[in-house]
């Protein structure tokens, strides 16, 4: 099976987008949507026409045009706007499921959604990102206007089977929401950007691939083509830490994720994962969690 980095994180992470709203009001009728939101990663797309975005994390308004989407990161209240600026507009509630004022191609038509994450992707994803970011449609060669044409019809065309439909929609959507973001932003430093760095894509592969063996500084680097101390600086730069100190936080990743959903005994776990006791295992995740490894295995099955 193909893999790589990125996609490894997306496992660990296990996003599944989850569609929460939809909306369709007559282009000549003036529309606003506003409330409080809950702390999660939400976004909003537009399928047809246009709106006027504003939230706690972007006061100045965000114009989106069909297929652009607003990715909003802990924002605790959103306002969009639609239809003719001169009218006194027609008030909605975020926090309605749906709005029955039309679907035809006349309308602006938004659909809204909020990413379900586990803990390990509240503790990467939510970082990665910015508090509100704008991807846009035009400026990309994704097929991102289609995806949410597609959810658009199964959100209103009540089909059989149509909730697992719009789940699977929903899950391509978040990936293609944040490849088109990747090509677009200057990311700062973090894992993120270190997943689509070019020169580094070898020594990351090989560490995700073989996270039990003792890599050593040099043997990356000539992976990578490059110097010891080039290569030190570079990924430093990129990642924000050195690479061994990204590879023992990938090794505790795997480790969270084995210790919830596999039976593998601790000792057995820590050898495969490459350290050289249990004991020296169990203090390295108890210094990354806070708990020992059993214990974090009780807790987060009894959760």
């Amino acid at each position: 099976m193909l893999s790589d980095p990125l996609s490894e994180v997306f496992d660990l992470i296990e996003i599944q987008g989850l569609m929460t709203s939809s909306l369709a009001v007559p282009r000549e009728r003036a529309w606003v949507a506003r409330g409080s939101l809950p702390p999660t990663l939400k976004f909003l797309a537009v399928v047809r026409g246009q709106a006027r975005l504003t939230s706690s994390g972007a006061p100045e308004p965000l114009t989106l045009q069909a297929g652009d989407v607003a990715i909003l990161n802990n924002q605790t209240w959103l306002e969009v706007r639609g239809g003719p600026a001169d009218q006194v507009p027609y008030e909605i509630d975020v926090t309605s499921t749906s709005s029955p004022l039309g679907d035809d191609e006349g309308a602006d038509s938004l659909l809204g959604g909020h990413v379900s994450l586990n803990a390990i992707g509240e503790s990467l994803l939510l970082q990665a990102l910015p508090p509100v970011g704008h991807v846009r449609a035009a400026s990309t060669t994704v097929p991102l206007r289609a995806r949410l044409e597609h959810l658009l019809d199964e959100v209103t065309g009540n089909r059989v089977g149509s909730a697992f439909a719009v789940r699977q929609h929903g899950q391509l959507l978040v990936l293609d929401i944040l490849r088109v973001y990747l090509g677009q932003a200057a990311l700062p430093p973090g894992w993120l950007r270190l997943l689509t760095d070019e020169r580094l894509r070898a020594a990351v592969t090989l560490m995700h691939c073989e996270p039990g063996t003792a890599w050593r500084l040099e043997t990356l680097a000539r992976t990578a083509a490059m110097s010891r101390t080039a290569f030190a600086t570079r990924f430093r730069s990129v990642a924000g830490m050195p690479p061994l100190t990204y590879l023992n936080r990938w090794r505790m990743l795997l480790a969270r994720r084995a210790l919830r959903d596999g039976n593998d005994n601790v000792g057995a776990l820590a050898s495969a994962l490459g350290y050289a006791s249990e004991s020296a295992f169990s203090t390295a995740f108890k210094r990354e969690t806070g708990e020992p490894p059993l214990r974090y295995r009780k807790r987060v099955r009894a959760g």
